[in-house]
């Protein structure tokens, strides 16, 4: 250890952490490299939700939810807003670990897309996180005016 952060081969643990997340994001880009179909802009769309969190952008996360947008069947888009308020001037620093994510187009209906993901979200004050919670997630996307957004999310 040095100075507070574990040390993984003579490197911090943020580092390590950083290059990890450097290498999911370019992962994610290449993979959407020279691609114009629904599906690589569904995973963009999910990405790019996990980003705007990250950045504590509330009117963009709004923006990405759908008018019809509901969690856990029964909370809405300004129940939405709220918690995203409270949860962001609570914590500086909120992430989202996406352990697993998989995004899929219904064939029978193209409009329509599904992401089921593990996720660790986090909330910290300084550089150790004070909150850490595991999420099985199950967003339902819908695609409308050249954009996926976001109809329906569940998670146990």
């Amino acid at each position: 250890m040095t100075k507070g952060c574990m040390v993984v081969k003579n490197k911090p643990a943020w580092a390590v952490r950083w290059w990890l997340v450097l290498a999911v994001v370019a992962g994610v880009l290449l993979s959407a490299c020279g691609k114009d179909d629904p599906q690589a802009r569904l995973e963009a769309a999910v990405q790019q939700l996990q980003d705007n969190l990250e950045a504590k952008d509330t009117s963009a996360v709004i923006d990405q939810l759908d008018a019809a947008f509901l969690a856990q069947d029964g909370f809405d888009r300004d129940w939405a807003r709220q918690t995203m308020t409270l949860m962001f001037l609570r914590y500086a620093s909120v992430k989202v670990i996406a352990v697993t994510r998989k995004s899929s187009i219904d064939p029978t209906a193209p409009q329509s897309g599904l992401t089921q993901a593990q996720v660790l979200v986090t909330g910290a004050q300084g550089l150790i996180p004070e909150r850490a919670a595991p999420y099985e997630v199950r967003m339902e996307w819908r695609y409308v005016s050249d954009d996926w957004k976001l109809t329906s999310l569940t998670w146990e």
